[in-house]
C-alpha cells in the first residue's frame, strides 16, 4: 500500500532515517567555525572526515549486497554512536586533536553505512513504476533530517546546552532513528526482484569477499552505471561550491549571514518539496528526462541566474527567489537514483554503491573547482564552469537512458 507514493511497509525506516540524519545535521552549521576558533585546523579535520564519508558512501551499497542490509545498517549506527560518544566526550572535553580527527573520521564512516545503505533497501522492496518517488521520499527525509532539522536544532542546542551536550545529542537521535528503522520497521530486506543478493547473504565468508570484490568490479564491467555515478556527481557540485564561495561573493552586495543563511534554508525547504515532486514526474514522464532537462539543464541555468541575481536586481527576496529556483531544479536529479539501479539485472547494490561514490565525491570536487579556478578564472568563471559541467552531466545522462537497440 502507498500512501502519496511513500512505500507503507518501509515507513518507519523512512522516519528512522529523518531522525537519524537529525543527529548526524546537529554540528554541521558551527563546527568548522568553532574548531578554529579554538586554534586547531578546522580543514583537516572535515578533509579527512570526507574521505571517510566517500569511503563508506562507495562501500555501503555494496557491503549491503554482501552481509545485508539490516545488518549494514546496524554496523553503521554502532559505529557512529561510539564516534560520536568518543568525539564529544573524549575529543571535544579534552580539547584533543588527534582524537577529534579519528573518531570524526570515524562518524563520516558510519552514516553512510547506516543511511545510504536505505537505499539499497528501498531498490529491494518497491517496484520499477513506483521506485523514483520512493527515492525522492528518501531525499526529502535525509535533507530534511540533516540539512533543515538537524541544521536548526544545532544552532538552538549549542546556544542553550552548550557543544559538548549538543554533541551528546547526536547519539540519543540516531539511537532513536536506529530503533525506527531496525526494529519497528518489519519490512523484509530481502531483494523481491531476484538477482544474487540473496546468494552472497548464504555463502561462506570466502564466498562473501569474492562478492565484495565482484561487486566492485561494476566500474569496469558496466560503463552506464560509472557514467551515473559520475551524473550523482554533478547535481551537488554547486551545493559544495556555493558553501565556499557565495556568502563572500554576496556579502559584496550587502547580504549578510543572517540573510545568507535565510537564503540557503529557503532554497532546501523548496528542495524538499520537489524531491517529491521531480519522484512523481519521473515516474510519469521518464527518469532520464526527468535527470536531463530539469536537473542538468535547469542547474546549468539557475547557477548562473543565482550568481548574476544582484546584479540583475540588488533585492533581496529577487536574490531569495533565485536560490530557491536554483534549489528546485536541483531535486530535479532524484530520478537518477531509480534509474542507474535499474541498468542491471542482479547488482543493484553495487550500482547505489557508486551513485553513492558520485555523492560522497561531490563534496571534495566542488570545494576543489573553487580552489583551483578562484585565482585564474574568479567567481564568475568558476560559475561558468558549473553550468558548463552540468550540460555535460545531461549529454551522459542522454546516453544513459538510451535503450540498447
Amino acid at each position: 500500500m502507498r500512501s502519496f507514493g511513500l512505500p507503507r511497509s518501509l515507513a518507519w525506516g523512512f522516519l528512522g532515517i529523518l531522525i537519524f540524519t537529525m543527529g548526524v545535521g546537529i554540528e554541521q552549521t558551527w563546527l568548522s567555525k568553532y574548531i578554529q576558533q579554538q586554534g586547531m585546523d578546522n580543514e583537516l579535520l572535515f578533509t579527512v572526515y570526507g574521505i571517510a564519508v566517500a569511503i563508506s558512501s562507495w562501500l555501503s551499497g555494496v557491503i549491503a549486497e554482501t552481509v545485508g542490509v539490516r545488518r549494514t545498517m546496524t554496523i553503521g549506527y554502532l559505529l557512529f554512536a561510539v564516534g560520536m560518544a568518543l568525539f564529544a566526550g573524549v575529543g571535544m572535553t579534552n580539547m584533543n586533536y588527534p582524537i577529534l580527527v579519528a573518531t570524526y573520521a570515524l562518524k563520516g564512516l558510519a552514516y553512510p553505512l547506516f543511511a545510504y545503505t536505505f537505499i539499497v533497501w528501498i531498490t529491494y522492496r518497491v517496484g520499477k513504476s513506483e521506485l523514483g518517488t520512493a527515492q525522492g521520499w528518501f531525499w526529502v527525509m535525509c535533507t530534511g533530517g540533516m540539512d533543515v532539522l538537524g541544521a536548526y536544532y544545532g544552532a538552538f542546542a549549542k546556544t542553550e546546552f552548550g557543544v559538548v551536550p549538543a554533541l551528546w545529542t547526536a547519539v540519543a537521535f540516531a539511537s532513536v532513528g536506529a530503533a525506527m528503522a531496525l526494529w519497528l520497521n518489519r519490512s523484509e530486506d530481502r531483494n523481491l526482484f531476484g538477482g544474487d543478493d540473496a546468494a552472497a547473504e548464504n555463502g561462506d565468508k570466502g564466498s562473501k569477499i569474492k562478492e565484495l570484490v565482484r561487486g566492485l568490479s561494476i566500474i569496469k564491467d558496466e560503463p552506464k552505471v560509472l557514467m551515473g555515478g559520475v551524473v550523482r556527481m554533478i547535481n551537488t557540485l554547486s551545493y559544495f561550491a556555493f558553501l565556499v564561495f557565495m556568502p563572500l561573493y554576496l556579502m559584496s552586495y550587502g547580504i549578510d549571514d543572517s540573510a545568507w543563511a535565510t537564503i540557503w534554508g529557503a532554497a532546501f525547504f523548496c528542495n524538499i518539496i520537489f524531491n517529491l515532486v521531480f519522484g512523481v514526474v519521473g515516474d510519469r514522464i521518464g527518469w532520464g528526462r526527468t535527470v536531463g532537462f530539469f536537473g542538468c539543464g535547469g542547474c546549468a541555468a539557475s547557477v548562473l541566474l543565482f550568481y548574476y541575481s544582484p546584479m540583475i536586481c540588488n533585492e533581496f527576496w529577487f536574490i531569495l527567489l533565485c536560490g530557491c529556483l536554483w534549489g528546485v531544479l536541483l531535486a530535479g536529479f532524484v530520478p537518477v537514483g531509480a534509474l542507474v539501479p535499474s541498468l542491471v539485472e542482479k547488482r543493484k547494490g553495487a550500482a547505489v554503491s557508486v551513485l553513492n561514490l558520485g555523492a560522497g565525491m561531490a563534496a571534495f570536487v566542488g570545494p576543489l573547482l573553487v580552489k583551483l579556478l578562484k585565482e585564474p578564472l574568479g567567481y564568475e568563471g568558476i560559475v561558468w564552469t558549473l553550468s558548463g559541467i552540468y550540460l555535460a552531466g545531461g549529454v551522459m545522462t542522454y546516453y544513459i537512458s538510451r535503450k540498447k537497440k
